[in-house]
């Protein structure tokens, strides 16, 4: 066990080198300079001397394999640099924007997972058989949904048609329905799909006809047999899910005008803040290598037989 985590770690660590580096080179070839987008405003008054001493500051001057290294230097150190926009460390940005996103990605995906369990389980109830085409058809419609028009959709049905939430100064907690319920419906789908297939798969496996032979109801043949043994899958997808969960958060705050990432994301896309960008991709790489490193250690606890495989290891 102790040589699978350190594998899975040296491997988390070589996708955050990846991430920083791909990301690095991407940002370095974009056209314009931060520095003269902000610096080279008449109404600045800066001579252009003054100017090249600001770029020098930032170090904009140095060569491309000096700030690489510089910058990676840097960030092992927890320095993500400096705003040039914004003029602060680009980590008191990310600690004032961060912790809404992570608000609104955690309540978005603990929802979605609601969602998923919800539609899986209505579809395997005998009661409602006649309608298991019609619920295994929602996630493909969940899916479709482009992010950006359902919270567009939502804000027209429940703020002005229907006045239930309100548009101006809403409570903290009646601005995050609406964006959680955006951030929660495209993820929903593939999570939902994926329990679908592991849920008939499972349910033809022998021991679950033993289960039903013995007497057992239903009911407790689903939730006792069959969604357990169905979780593993579902697991591996909601690791793999981080990226669109993120990139939705992101959306969903520039739509619903939200304070967070998203909103810090496009400021610094606007004036190629390149050090903003950089942070918001090393976060986004970080969450994706600590959720999947979860995962898996949270696999053994829904099917034994890993655990037994990873000890031999």
């Amino acid at each position: 066990m102790r040589h699978y985590l350190l594998q899975r770690a040296g491997l988390g660590v070589l996708v955050l080198w990846a991430a920083f580096t791909l990301s690095f080179v991407l940002l370095q070839v974009l056209p314009g300079d931060a520095v003269l987008i902000k610096f080279q405003n008449p109404d600045l008054g800066l001579s252009p001397q003054q100017i090249a001493e600001m770029r020098q500051a930032y170090g904009a001057d140095s060569p491309l394999w000096q700030q690489y290294l510089h910058t990676l230097a840097a960030m092992l150190h927890g320095d993500f640099g400096y705003s040039v926009q914004a003029g602060v460390p680009v980590s008191e940005l990310l600690t004032s924007n961060l912790p809404g996103t992570l608000r609104l990605a955690l309540c978005g995906f603990l929802l979605a997972t609601l969602l998923a369990f919800v539609l899986a389980t209505l579809s395997r109830l005998p009661a409602l058989r006649g309608l298991r085409n019609l619920l295994q058809s929602l996630p493909a419609l969940f899916i479709s949904v482009p992010t950006f028009w359902l919270g567009i959709a939502l804000i027209q049905l429940f703020s002005f048609q229907l006045r239930w939430i309100p548009v101006i100064n809403p409570s903290p907690w009646q601005g995050l329905i609406l964006p959680i319920i955006t951030v929660a419906v495209p993820i929903s789908a593939p999570l939902a799909q994926i329990l679908l297939r592991s849920i008939d798969e499972v349910a033809t496996r022998p021991f679950v006809a033993v289960a039903r032979a013995k007497g057992a109801s239903e009911h407790y043949v689903l939730w006792r047999h069959i969604l357990r043994n169905a979780m593993l899958p579902v697991l591996t997808v909601a690791g793999l899910l981080l990226g669109e969960l993120i990139a939705g958060a992101l959306i969903t705050e520039t739509v619903f005008g939200l304070g967070g990432l998203g909103q810090l994301t496009q400021q610094a896309v606007n004036n190629q803040d390149v050090a903003v960008l950089q942070a918001v991709v090393m976060i986004s790489a970080l969450g994706f290598v600590v959720i999947n490193l979860l995962v898996d250690l949270l696999m053994p606890l829904f099917d034994p037989r890993l655990q037994l495989l990873r000890g031999a290891t």
